[in-house]
């Protein structure tokens, strides 16, 4: 019961993972790829930069809260010292 037909190798490549071929596309497929690294680097610096703007805006906004904390903590402060001294 021969059969002329091709195999299932004969039709797709005897092949298997890592095959030399396919390890040449992915080669040059790599290396031709040299704009997106220029795009990585650009993307990064300005991300760095944002990054830079956001610790600043923290960091400032940090000083608010901590001012603010500062200068609620003393109102309640002074708020009790009135209270207690006239009621005594």
């Amino acid at each position: 019961m021969g059969s002329t037909a091709p195999s299932w190798a004969d039709q797709w490549g005897s092949g298997s993972f890592g095959d030399e071929e396919d390890d040449n596309k992915l080669v040059t497929k790599k290396s031709s790829s040299g704009g997106s690294n220029k795009k990585m680097a650009e993307a990064k610096a300005a991300a760095s930069a944002g990054l830079d703007k956001a610790k600043a805006a923290a960091s400032v906004g940090a000083q608010k809260v901590k001012s603010g904390t500062s200068v609620g903590l003393k109102w309640v402060k002074k708020q009790y010292q009135k209270k207690s001294s006239s009621s005594t």
